[in-house]
């Protein structure tokens, strides 16, 4: 065989003599062939389902020209002889950012207005961005992509929520930009983040910059229209882009279908960069038909030797280590397109092993390679040229001496453009694997790994690993080790040849000087050994073991989502909420989702029947005010953010879902916080535990939006903020000027007139229109008053105060109004604007009229609402019956849900609530939580899991000791704090 340093040199010294672009670098590579050159003899890949054995490869100016058995081999072509070597087409990573230099940050304090004039009025929407701007080809990370096998890569820069346009970029190390550009502008980027550059607060959370995006396109709309008169450079661009491949970086599988969920509502399939946590919701992945750009990088297993430290470990946080590498494969599986990426590593190095993880956890070789080489081109739409070797294509590809997803594959070169990359030199003897020989009277046994690329050495003796230098060249070994005497600095050198296969022949130079001869055998393998394992990876009996998924994929969660029952409680006290009130020893029918049938000696053919003797049953509880089960809670980038909608960030895996449940809540209004005088819309919900976030939305939910009043919206305790307002008449003013733009906007759309969709004044509109509802965070008289003047000013009416603290004193005026209050039992004195807070105070409104509901705005508070409502039958002589209301049926009313929720009459949702006791006693639990005729909640299945999730951490646990028993990298045990939301909480996201 002609070695290939040889034949390099006979094409050197062809070159012209004037020839000066070819110099040498530590990269490897060598100068482009503008002859032909053919790779003979060897195992093709064409594509990842075309295999040729035998076959040639003959390649010019970049370009293959054929390949197959039969290749037509021109004179003077260079030809390499690759007996038992493999070609692979190289990889293309299609989400990078080569050669882009990190964005640097911007300076303090807030901003609310653009700094930018003649582009969009949010800095953080930069379509016009060109990569290729900043672009600076950098050889060293050229080379370490060279050594994972990647020839191309598309890079863009990692700022803003829209981030411009991307580039792709051939790793030739060897030519100039205008050669390495395949192509300048492919793709346009796109996040929920934020730019670094820019201190523009808004958006300050996921929900604004999904409101951000889509009003961003409703305004290119407009102007593509032609309806702006002024040059808006971004909107040019974002209309010139949109015909690129638009990729969208989510980074986790709920944000994925968020970002989904804004490209449909323009038409547009973004491809999503994941974040490995797909398989979580696999269904619902595979409905956005999008195709992911998917990372590969797999949690460490923890360091679980501290029996302590490892009980605090969360079920999910061990899940996910174990789950993770099965990702690729369940994509896979579920025919859902993916491409993979080095994105997300910390290091570049770990994309290899974590790829051969995906593997030996059951993603195919041809799957592997698919979504490294053609699913990339294709998305880019240049399958014409890169991700195969047929004819036309670049001539990028890769030499091997195997499969090259095998763990102890030498990767050789890796040609890109036809420029050759040597990673390891094809002509050295692989000496890897075990020896062991005899010195001195000592038995050793020498293990050596990376002999082709980067050798390393292992010496044992006498169950002692012995300190050793190793270096490897031209077929020759240098090993200088200490010797197993502790007591003495003394080494031993030896010097081998290791031209002859499967052994070491030389001598060994003694600490005294002598030499002896040397001679060391390899170890026979196993053939199976030889190349790694070759079990069939794709047989799912093969892979390793793999928690249950579950819905959500925590602990509690169902191993399959619960269906609707026939049930019959049988002998139960009922709380009916009703005219008919309070019914001993009664049967409730629950059939088809709905209460079918309530009284005495009930039956149903098929029902499963409960014995309810002695146990009460009553509607579930409703909590008006909640900030459970969402991923963002405020978006106070700007003093209204009515465009905003928390159903945008509902977070089906919050366990205070689960944990309310336990407390017979059923159903929860979602929030938006108290940061600005006009907040966004609410979600209500159901506590549907295990569906996806938005199959827990109400259908047809009633329209509500929050606003708030006070210290919160003034910002009494900010440092740092300068927004207006700053005062509660600048409050009031917020309102008034708002609603005045709001008339304004409603009397141009119902001109007929084109206008520009402001998805801000198209909410407050609804809320002139009686279409939305608003829940107002309150505390003081005297803004109270003020709201409901503003509101009578512009002819609506405020639907409730919620928190309502001082509500007592303004009882016969919100009567007068039609407002209902929403309000904490005996919350009092953790702020100056709640110092005359009474606990009084909902039995007071309650008999003033005002339809009255006990609220929690606190995730513990709001699991035990059947307590809090009993206290005002203390404070105030509330009977039992309408304090049980005040968590049921009012809440219900305040949110337009009383004729499906709220209490237990015929036709009504079957959302009720088995108590062991008295349903406002301190001893009652929530035996069952039934929504729609599916319990939820089960306390004897509870007691069950408690023990199964024990069983599944312990199993857990020792699977990583094994990790850790072999050597493995792990990560310490982090002590995580659940972050709880509240009114003032902010967006830590962004």
């Amino acid at each position: 065989m002609i070695k290939v340093h040889l034949w390099l040199l006979i094409f050197m010294c062809s070159f012209s003599l004037f020839a000066q672009d070819y110099f040498p670098s530590n990269s490897g590579v060598i100068a482009n062939n503008s002859n032909y050159t053919a790779f003979t003899n060897a195992t093709i890949h064409v594509s990842p389902t075309e295999i040729i054995d035998n076959a040639t490869l003959l390649i010019k100016d970049g370009k293959v020209v054929s390949v197959g058995k039969s290749v037509n081999i021109p004179k003077n072509t260079t030809k390499i002889d690759l007996t038992d070597k493999t070609i692979y087409p190289s990889f293309i990573d299609l989400y990078t950012t080569f050669g882009v230099e990190k964005p640097k940050r911007g300076g303090n304090g807030p901003q609310y207005g653009a700094s930018r004039s003649g582009y969009y009025w949010n800095d953080h929407i930069m379509p016009e961005q060109d990569v290729m701007a900043s672009f600076k080809y950098d050889v060293k990370s050229a080379s370490e992509l060279h050594k994972l096998g990647f020839g191309v890569v598309n890079t863009h820069m990692p700022d803003g929520v829209v981030r411009g346009t991307g580039a792709l970029i051939a790793l030739n190390n060897n030519a100039d930009n205008a050669m390495r550009v395949v192509d300048g502008e492919t793709t346009q980027h796109l996040s929920f983040r934020k730019s670094v550059k820019s201190r523009q607060s808004y958006p300050s959370s996921i929900m604004g910059s999904m409101a951000l995006l889509r009003q961003m396109y409703n305004d290119a709309k407009w102007y593509e229209a032609g309806h702006i008169d002024t040059k808006d450079l971004s909107l040019e661009a974002l209309n010139k882009n949109k015909n690129l491949l638009q990729i969208f970086e989510a980074g986790s599988r709920a944000n994925l279908m968020r970002a989904d969920k804004v490209g449909d509502a323009f038409n547009i399939q973004y491809t999503i960069v994941g974040g490995g946590d797909e398989y979580e919701r696999i269904d619902e992945i595979k409905r956005t038909n999008a195709t992911i750009i998917l990372p590969i990088d797999f949690q460490l297993a923890y360091d679980v030797d501290d029996p302590f430290l490892a009980s605090t470990l969360s079920l999910s946080d061990m899940r996910a280590w174990n789950q993770q590498p099965h990702n690729p494969r369940l994509l896979a599986e579920n025919g859902i397109k993916f491409a993979l990426t080095t994105h997300g590593l910390k290091s570049n190095k770990s994309f290899s092993s974590n790829l051969m993880k995906a593997i030996e956890n059951g993603l195919s070789k041809q799957k592997a390679l698919e979504a490294l080489t053609t699913t990339p081109a294709a998305l880019l739409g240049k399958s014409d040229v890169l991700g195969t070797l047929k004819t036309g294509s670049y001539a990028n590809f890769l030499i091997t001496d195997g499969d090259i997803f095998e763990k102890k594959t030498k990767l050789y070169e890796n040609w890109v453009q036809g420029t050759v990359n040597v990673i390891a030199n094809m002509n050295t003897t692989d000496i890897d694997g075990d020896y062991n020989f005899k010195l001195t009277g000592s038995d050793y046994k020498l293990t050596i790994s990376g002999s082709v690329s980067k050798p390393t050495a292992k010496l044992e003796s006498d169950n002692k690993t012995l300190g050793t230098k190793m270096s490897y060249s031209d077929d020759w070994v240098n090993l200088t080790f200490k010797t197993a005497d502790s007591t003495k600095k003394e080494f031993i050198r030896i010097v081998a040849n290791a031209s002859t296969n499967n052994s070491l022949n030389g001598k060994a130079i003694l600490p005294n000087g002598n030499e002896l001869s040397f001679y060391a055998n390899k170890n026979k393998t196993k053939d199976s050994d030889k190349k790694g394992d070759k079990k069939k990876v794709d047989d799912a009996t093969d892979t390793p073991f793999m928690s249950p998924i579950t819905y959500p994929n925590l602990a509690y969660g169902f191993t399959e989502k619960p269906k609707s029952e026939t049930l019959l409680f049988k002998n139960a006290t009922v709380w009916t909420n009703e005219k008919e009130g309070v019914l001993e020893q009664t049967d409730v029918l629950i059939k088809d989702g709905k209460i079918s049938k309530i009284g005495k000696d009930l039956s149903s053919k098929n029902a499963k029947v409960i014995d309810a003797t002695g146990k009460h049953i009553t509607a579930g509880i409703i909590d008006e005010h909640s900030h459970i089960a969402a991923a963002s809670i405020n978006e106070g980038g700007q003093n209204s953010s009515a465009e905003v909608t928390i159903e945008d960030v509902v977070n089906d895996e919050d366990i205070n879902i689960y944990r309310n449940l336990a407390g017979g809540v059923t159903s929860i209004q979602i929030l938006h916080g108290s940061a600005n005088p006009i907040g966004g819309r609410s979600a209500i919900i159901k506590l549907k535990w295990g569906e996806a976030a938005d199959d827990l939305i109400y259908d047809n939910t009633p329209k509500f939006i929050k606003f708030a009043l006070g210290e919160n919206v003034k910002q009494s305790r900010s440092r740092t903020n300068s927004r207006f307002p700053q005062s509660r008449m600048g409050v009031e003013q917020v309102f008034v000027d708002y609603f005045t733009r709001a008339k304004a906007y409603d009397q141009l759309k119902k001109s007929g007139k084109p206008y520009r969709h402001d998805a801000e004044m198209e909410t407050l509109v609804e809320i002139l229109n009686g279409e939305r509802f608003i829940s107002c965070h309150s505390y003081v008289q005297s803004e109270i008053n003020m709201l409901m003047k503003v509101a009578e000013q512009f002819d609506f009416r405020i639907n409730t105060f919620t928190h309502i603290l001082e509500g007592y004193k303004v009882a016969d005026k919100m009567k007068a109004h039609g407002v209902g209050g929403s309000t904490f039992s005996d919350w009092w004195a953790y702020k100056y604007e709640v110092n005359d807070a009474i606990p009084y105070n909902a039995a007071i409104m309650h008999n003033a009229g005002v339809t009255v509901a006990i609220n929690s705005d606190d995730p513990e508070m709001s699991r035990r609402l059947n307590q809090e409502a009993a206290k005002s039958v203390k404070y105030g002589g509330i009977t039992e019956e309408e304090a049980l209301k005040f968590v049921t049926l009012n809440p219900a009313k305040l949110l337009h849900l009383d004729d499906r929720v709220g209490s237990l009459k015929v036709g009504k949702d079957a959302d009720v609530v088995l108590w062991s006791d008295h349903p406002l006693s301190i001893y009652a639990k929530a035996e069952k939580t039934i929504i729609e005729g599916v319990t939820y909640f089960d306390l004897a299945r509870d007691q069950q899991m408690r023990e199964a999730i024990k069983n599944e951490k312990s199993e857990l646990t020792n699977l990583m000791l094994q990790d850790k028993n072999k050597g493995l990298k792990t990560q310490p045990v982090k002590k995580k704090e659940e972050k709880l939301m509240h009114c003032d909480t902010m967006d830590s996201h962004h």
